[in-house]
């Protein structure tokens, strides 16, 4: 007679409460961590004026062209280089009846996003220095797939389980298990500062006819990443 192998015990789920023999802690791990940027990105507004349409678009098209030229000269220095909105609209004269157009006005937006931080002081200035051409930024981040963010949320999750055993070691316990470790979505990756805050000056400049203008120095700023989970732990009975 053979002997059939005894069923396997089931295992008896941690209720969803304390209890006395197996009391619950719940924790909350939050860490804030520092970083260099990885990413700064400028905003680039080309402009034009004429007294007609065709003028108006046949110099927007030039200065756009420049100003994505230029940046491209900066090659892998340059991650992103975008075109955004475009607009040519009229400029309707005050006084007089009807509707006379007395002037054109166009504007094109681009974006560029650089990695070597070395060149964008050059870049910027450079831009700046073109016909018509406003340069906002930059805005630093970090790139959505950086390291940085597990390493934040590494240090949440130590500083939940620091907490925890603090708590049960208060009470002359000891953690046995963790149950339940939630992310609320407190963690903001790549904040975007308001305002424009921590912007580069704007500069809306006319080609300039002597030398060209220094490279502005622009000094990187930190990038402050936040991490914030929930813990749930079963500890051993208190000694009370």
């Amino acid at each position: 007679m053979t002997d059939e192998p005894s069923p396997p015990t089931p295992h008896t789920p941690h209720p969803p409460y304390g209890t006395p023999e197996a009391p619950r802690l719940a924790v909350q791990g939050e860490a804030r961590l520092e970083f260099d940027p990885e990413i700064a990105r400028i905003g680039i507004t080309v402009n034009a004026r004429g007294t007609d349409r065709r003028t108006a678009l046949e110099d927007l098209t030039r200065r756009n062209s420049l100003a994505l030229d230029l940046v491209k000269t900066y090659g892998d220095a340059v991650e992103e280089l975008e075109t955004g909105a475009f607009s040519i609209s009229p400029e309707l004269a005050r006084r007089g009846r009807g509707e006379r157009v007395r002037a054109y006005h166009g504007s094109v937006r681009i974006t560029a996003a650089l990695t070597d931080f070395t060149a964008l002081g050059e870049l910027t200035t450079r831009l700046a220095d073109l016909e018509l051409t406003r340069v906002d930024g930059p805005w630093w981040a970090m790139r959505p797939d950086s390291p940085a963010y597990a390493e934040v949320r590494r240090h949440a999750v130590r500083e939940a389980v620091k907490r925890a055993r603090e708590y049960a070691q208060a009470l002359d316990a000891g953690l046995t298990a963790l149950v339940e470790l939630a992310d609320p979505g407190a963690e903001t990756p790549h904040p975007a500062p308001p305002a424009f805050a921590g912007r580069m000056r704007s500069a809306v400049l006319e080609r300039a006819e002597d030398a060209p203008a220094p490279a502005l120095d622009l000094e990187p700023q930190r990038q402050t990443l936040h991490a914030l989970v929930h813990a749930r732990f079963i500890m051993t009975p208190p000694q009370l």
